[in-house]
C-alpha cells in the first residue's frame, strides 16, 4: 500500500473515531509501528491530528474536518460570503473566468451579477447556480461525475487548451512550507490544469485553511497573485505568509458595512 493511500485511510479512520492507536493501525495495514510512527509525525507536520502515547487524535481547534462529508460545505458561511465579496472587486464585464469547484467559489458563483461574462467551471453545484443568469456565459467541460464535480481525461484536456484570464482557485489546507493542497488526486489533477492557463490566479480560502495541509500540494504560495481570505485571519500569520514577498494576502471583512 502507498503511504499517501494509508495516510488517507488513518485520517478517515480518525474523523469516524476521535482516535486511532499504533498498534491497530500495524495491524490493520500489516506495516511495522515504526512506520505507523512516522505517518503520524508526518500528518502532525502538516496540522491533521495531534499525537499522543500510543496514537493520535483529531486536533482540538480543528472545527472544520479536513475531509469533507457534506456537500456543499456550509461551515464559515460568513467567512466565505466575506471573501466571495472580495473577489468580485477583481471581475469585471466581459471577463474569461474560471471559478474551481469549492464552497468558497460556489459562493461568489451566487454573488456573481447577471452581466456579460464567460464562466469556466467543473463544479455542478456552481453550474446549477449559474443557469439562471442568462448574460452570463457557462462553458463546462466533458468528463465523468466524482461527487458534485466533472473530471476524467476529457476535462484535464479541455481545460489545458483555454486561456482564461482569472481564475478564482479553492483548496482544503493553506501551509507555509507545503502551500495548498488536496486529498484527492482526481482534484489535484484538474487544479493543475487551471493553473497551466490561467493569467491570474486568485487563491481563495477562509481563516480556518491556514496551517493546515492535506494529502497533496497543487500549488505553491508563489503561484498566486493574490490570496483571499477573511478577517479571521490574525496578523501574526498574515505576516508570516507574505514574508520574504511570496504571496499577498487581503481580507473580505464580516463586519456590517
Amino acid at each position: 500500500m502507498l503511504a499517501i493511500t494509508r495516510h488517507q485511510l488513518i485520517l478517515e479512520l480518525l474523523q469516524e473515531n476521535g482516535a486511532v492507536q499504533v498498534s491497530e493501525l500495524s495491524d490493520r495495514f500489516e506495516v511495522t509501528p515504526k512506520t505507523i510512527r512516522e505517518d503520524l509525525e508526518k500528518l502532525e507536520e502538516k496540522g491533521l491530528l495531534t499525537r499522543i502515547h500510543g496514537g493520535a487524535v483529531s486536533r482540538s481547534d480543528a472545527s472544520d474536518p479536513m475531509l469533507p462529508l457534506q456537500i456543499p460545505n456550509t461551515k464559515h458561511s460568513l467567512e466565505k460570503e466575506a471573501i466571495a465579496a472580495q473577489a468580485l472587486r477583481y471581475i469585471r464585464q466581459d471577463d474569461v473566468i474560471a471559478l474551481d469547484a469549492g464552497s468558497t467559489t460556489l459562493e461568489i458563483a451566487k454573488k456573481l451579477p447577471d452581466m456579460p461574462l464567460t464562466v469556466l467551471t467543473n463544479d455542478l453545484l456552481i453550474m446549477r447556480e449559474l443557469m439562471g443568469k442568462e448574460q452570463i456565459r457557462l462553458v463546462v467541460p466533458g468528463g465523468y461525475r466524482h461527487r458534485n464535480v466533472l473530471v476524467g481525461n476529457d476535462a484535464l484536456e479541455w481545460l489545458a487548451r483555454l486561456n482564461v484570464q482569472k481564475l478564482f482557485l479553492s483548496a482544503t489546507g493553506v501551509h507555509d512550507k507545503f502551500g495548498l493542497s488536496v486529498f484527492t488526486g482526481e482534484l489535484l489533477d484538474l487544479k493543475r490544469a487551471y493553473l497551466s492557463g490561467a493569467k491570474e490566479v486568485y487563491g481563495v480560502a477562509d481563516h480556518s485553511k491556514f496551517d493546515r495541509a492535506a494529502l497533496q500540494t497543487f500549488a505553491a504560495l508563489e503561484d498566486l497573485d493574490l490570496l483571499i481570505t477573511d478577517d479571521g485571519l490574525p496578523e501574526e500569520v498574515r505576516r508570516r505568509y507574505e514574508e520574504g514577498g511570496r504571496v499577498n494576502i487581503e481580507l473580505g471583512t464580516t463586519k456590517p458595512i
